[in-house]
């Protein structure tokens, strides 16, 4: 059996699929990889193809997409101390950003629910425009005064200062603080169609593969920089030590009330639809 799957070039996904990647997961399927931007990843689940058979998409996306995916619980992520920023030139408060222009990586994302959320009790009136702009254009835009503020993620909260920004807001901080709870980010998504058992022998494999990546992480060392985007090995090393942890080997009892606190907190502010009952629930 081989599997299409989509995750991105980041080094947390390419440390956790490595080993599973390069067949080194016994009884694994094969994998097909493509190496796409979560924003893509999100489009490609939400508009119904059936290129791939496994995706990683945004949490946010979930809601509209569980009647033909379902949430593996493990490979994604989660954590703690690891939420989006808000940047911009000069320090100031969330009052501040009141009909100002924002850009974000993307408004089907995790980190605009969390953006929305908090802007929702700390901005008064509204934010003005919302510029869509691949996350790493954003740090350069709002330096050169294209844009007000903007919503970052990944190793940008490692490297924002080289740009001379000031970080207005954890959205990460605001959501532990409100929440207790771990901030839910990306997800690993299968389609229900493949059966029940195909969709826990993939939970089995990824699990596999994140171990072993933990259990020799020299090894996945070279597919992690080779997709890193000429990034510097000691932030690549940082941006795993963020995003991949207990729960991406295994979401628990936190992880999927966390995923359900975020989504219903959303659904009740209208950015999404509401979840069922069950929607959550792995065959």
């Amino acid at each position: 059996m081989e599997l299409k799957i989509a995750y991105s070039p980041c080094p947390n996904d390419t440390f956790v699929f490595d080993a599973w990647a390069h067949g080194r997961v016994p009884g694994a399927p094969r994998l097909d990889v493509t190496f796409a931007d979560i924003d893509v990843t999100n489009g490609w689940a939400e508009g119904g193809t059936d290129a791939h058979h496994v995706l990683k998409v945004s949490y946010a996306v979930l809601p509209r997409i569980l009647d033909e995916y379902a949430l593996l619980p493990c490979g994604g992520a989660l954590g703690r101390g690891c939420g989006p920023l808000v940047l911009t030139r000069s320090a100031g408060t969330g009052a501040d950003l009141a009909g100002r222009t924002v850009a974000v990586p993307s408004e089907r994302s995790t980190a605009y629910l969390l953006f929305r959320l908090w802007a929702a009790e700390a901005v008064p009136g509204e934010v003005g425009e919302v510029v869509v702009m691949p996350f790493h254009e954003i740090m350069p835009a709002v330096r050169d005064g294209k844009v007000d503020a903007g919503l970052v993620i990944h190793e940008a909260r490692f490297t924002y200062q080289e740009y001379g920004l000031h970080r207005l807001a954890d959205m990460g901080e605001h959501w532990e603080a409100t929440t207790g709870l771990p901030i839910p980010l990306g997800a690993i998504v299968a389609r229900r169609s493949l059966g029940a058992e195909t969709l826990r022998l993939l939970a089995d494999a990824a699990r596999t593969s994140v171990r072993m990546a933990w259990d020799d992480p020299a090894a996945s060392r070279p597919y992690v920089m080779e997709h890193a985007q000429e990034m510097d090995p000691k932030v690549a090393d940082q941006h795993i030590g963020l995003y991949v942890n207990e729960f991406t080997a295994d979401l628990g009892e936190q992880g999927y009330a966390a995923v359900r606190g975020l989504l219903t907190r959303a659904a009740a502010e209208g950015l999404v639809p509401p979840l069922g009952p069950d929607a959550l629930a792995f065959p």
